[in-house]
């Protein structure tokens, strides 16, 4: 796992996506009309990195990478080690509910 601090996360998302930007020929003013964020708001972000967390994810939209933020924050699931781990949760008792009264 590579550590990198939150500015160089945001520069390099940035350079990312103007990268994807200037592969799909769209110009920042193309982006901005179909992603409905502000041209000054999307110059910015290419420039510095910083902008919102919804122009951010509608600029992903329009640039067909959303899909890939949303697997990339989703909670990974169980691991096992062993067979012997998954052969214990399928035999360990099920929790009941008393029942309300």
């Amino acid at each position: 796992m590579t550590l990198i601090s939150p500015s160089i996360a945001q520069k390099k998302i940035a350079q990312n996506l103007k990268e994807r930007r200037l592969q799909m020929n769209l110009t920042q003013e193309g982006l901005s009309a179909r992603s409905g964020v502000p041209l000054a708001t999307l110059r910015k972000f290419e420039q510095k990195g910083g902008i919102s967390l919804e122009s951010l994810l509608k600029i992903m939209m329009v640039l067909g990478m959303l899909d890939a933020m949303v697997t990339a924050t989703m909670v990974p699931q169980d691991s096992f080690s062993s067979i012997d781990e998954v052969i214990e949760l399928e035999t360990a008792p099920k929790r009941k509910r008393g029942s309300k009264t």
